[in-house]
């Protein structure tokens, strides 16, 4: 997939694989930015009106202003935590990332699946299930 790009193949295949790539580069990269718990960083990679949601349930939140509030309550309460990717899948437009995420050393562990669906290189939503 990316090879083609590099080597400069052209084509439907080759717009695709750029894509992909550029969805790739937006959840990696807020994933070290959750990590980093460098708030400003981890909503760069979200579209404006993105959404997050329970798997198969409600939204519990929509829009940039909102996610960046949840997030900043969960660095806040849990300054040590962590999420370190599992396994990833890529198809299209589509990222599951399972991670096991641990709240502090010692402390609560948990393992989910993040959903992403990815537009114009963004973050456009996130389906967690735990």
């Amino acid at each position: 997939m990316t090879a083609a790009v590099v080597a400069g193949a052209g084509g439907p295949g080759a717009i695709a694989a750029a894509a992909a790539s550029l969805g790739l580069a937006a959840v990696q990269g807020q994933l070290d930015a959750y990590n980093a718990q460098d708030l400003d960083l981890f909503m760069s990679f979200y579209a404006d009106d993105c959404v997050v949601a329970d798997l198969n349930g409600a939204v519990t939140n929509s829009g940039a202003a909102a996610i960046r509030e949840r997030y900043a309550a969960m660095f806040a309460k849990f300054p040590q935590n962590k999420a370190v990717l599992v396994n990833r899948i890529v198809v299209g437009d589509t990222i599951v990332d399972h991670e096991d995420v641990c709240r502090e050393p010692g402390g609560e562990r948990f393992q989910v699946a993040a959903i992403y669906t990815i537009k114009g290189g963004k973050i456009a939503r996130v389906d967690f299930a735990r």
